[in-house]
């Protein structure tokens, strides 16, 4: 009876997409309850946790469906694509959410950001200034996009490294 090869992309694109859709409904519950705004950061410690997590679970899945056959390579390659896709999906959310839902989100978080920098009584309105410039520069939704994505894949990475070390056994 001849084996089907798992292809570790293909498997990967579904998770991947679980995990973006995951991380977006975190994003989406941050901005729909201000907390973006706030500065809130609890909903993304639920992200370092649910990341590395799905990662790992992603790859015992993968082992299991390939009969419980695992190189370090295929975990290298189902993680990092399942973090790569996740980033890819949330890049889009990132973008549709500063040039179509609120094209002022970004302005907002300046303001935000603006108030609280001059709550600090060793901040002059010049330091301020020069602060909210820096942070206009790096802003860019594109430029986060990429960073976002390109993030994913280094931690996809490391992940996936750590997962296929623990869990190979080449036949």
């Amino acid at each position: 009876m001849e084996t089907k090869e798992l292809s570790p992309g293909k498997f990967a694109l579904n998770y991947g997409l679980i995990l973006g859709i995951i991380i977006v409904l975190i994003g989406v519950i941050m901005y729909a309850t201000n907390m973006i705004l706030e500065g809130k950061q609890w909903p993304v410690y639920l992200y370092y946790v649910i990341f590395p997590a799905f990662i790992i679970y992603t790859i015992s899945q993968y082992k299991k469906s390939n009969n419980n056959l695992l190189s370090v390579s295929d975990a290298l390659k189902v993680g990092v694509a399942t973090a790569v896709i996740s980033g890819l999906v949330y890049a889009v959310y990132g973008l549709l959410l500063n040039y179509i839902i609120d094209p002022e989100l970004m302005g907002k978080m300046m303001e935000v950001t603006r108030e609280k920098l001059y709550e600090n009584p060793k901040m002059t309105e010049e330091m301020v200034d020069k602060s909210i410039e820096m942070l206009e520069k790096f802003s860019n939704p594109l430029l986060g996009s990429a960073i976002w994505i390109g993030l994913s894949a280094i931690f996809g990475l490391i992940y996936s490294l750590i997962g296929g070390l623990v869990m190979k056994n080449d036949a």
